[in-house]
């Protein structure tokens, strides 16, 4: 890592930013820096309401520049359920469908502090479920498989939302991606994960970043034990989707994203877990365009079409 990279990691990781205060701040910078412009993206918005009729969930479909399966990709974005949305994450969902080939669904889910758990988890189980149900809803005609994925808090969100489909007897997804997910309710000195200890101060997302982030999610630390918010809980982690894991070197969430990973490739489901060398939490979906991201592209897309036989990521040159 350089030393650039590193002096710039240094700063966001500062302990004085504290996100409960900063929060409203960030989200106007996004909204400054990364709203795209519409003439440069080609895409399809449409709402469907929550499933108590309450709300409108906004959702954004991706058509890649050449469509090469019938698939369809469910995206759940990160931002610690507090940050981001489907027009910071445009930029990225557009790569994601021309990468892929296949068209993208993202959804906008309520966020928190305004709107805790289970709002945003409620919004992205009811959308999969539809989709799951009826992939025509959307006026996607011929989808043969829906892949969910997700990135940080979104990877938590897709695991939850799989978990919930099984619990439910409902139809579940072909597969899962989980990218740098949350899957665990603590993240402080009481943390069992050593990634949280070696990664949690000097590397962007910190430990008291991550942990500000699920009390803004669910405030009662008792609450926020429940599977759904931390799927390393749950008891039964058989019968879910085919997964592929992918973690960070120096990410804070490494080892938990990882050690569920193996959970659910214990309870016999087809996992695979990838490690993405020198890189940080969120790497795929940061701004710089590095060699490591191309390769992570390659590689989900081998995954896709089930060709993935690799169990890390470390670069071009090794790919």
């Amino acid at each position: 890592m350089n030393t650039l990279k590193r002096f710039a990691l240094k700063l966001l990781s500062s302990p004085t930013i504290n996100m409960h205060e900063s929060y409203k701040f960030v989200r106007q910078l996004q909204k400054v820096f990364v709203t795209p412009s519409k003439s440069r993206f080609q895409y399809l918005d449409q709402k469907i309401y929550s499933a108590d009729q309450s709300h409108e969930i906004p959702i954004r479909i991706f058509r890649p520049k050449k469509l090469m399966s019938s698939d369809i990709i469910l995206f759940f974005h990160g931002g610690g359920w507090v940050l981001g949305n489907i027009d910071t994450y445009t930029k990225d969902c557009r790569r994601l469908a021309d990468q892929m080939g296949r068209i993208v669904l993202a959804v906008d889910y309520l966020k928190a502090p305004e709107n805790p758990y289970p709002a945003g988890f409620e919004d992205c189980y009811h959308v999969a479920q539809l989709l799951l149900s009826r992939p025509d809803l959307t006026g996607i005609k011929g989808a043969r498989n829906i892949i969910i994925v997700g990135n940080s808090a979104g990877g938590n969100l897709a695991a939850a939302v799989s978990l919930r489909l099984r619990n439910e007897g409902k139809p579940l997804p072909s597969k899962q991606i989980l990218i740098n997910p949350v899957t665990y309710w603590r993240h402080d000195e009481a943390s069992p994960f050593k990634s949280v200890e070696e990664n949690g101060y000097d590397y962007g997302l910190t430990a008291k970043k991550m942990q500000e982030y699920m009390e803004m999610y669910e405030p009662d630390e008792v609450k926020r034990q429940n599977p759904y918010i931390a799927p390393l809980m749950t008891e039964d982690f058989s019968n879910q989707p085919d997964t592929l894991v992918i973690s960070s070197e120096f990410d804070p969430l490494r080892d938990e994203g990882e050690v569920y990973g193996y959970m659910l490739l214990e309870a016999g489901n087809q996992v695979e877990i990838m490690r993405a060398k020198d890189t940080v939490h969120n790497f795929l979906f940061a701004p710089l365009n590095e060699g490591i991201i191309d390769t992570t592209y390659f590689l989900i897309k081998d995954y896709l079409e089930n060709h993935l036989r690799r169990s890390d990521i470390r670069g071009e040159s090794e790919s």
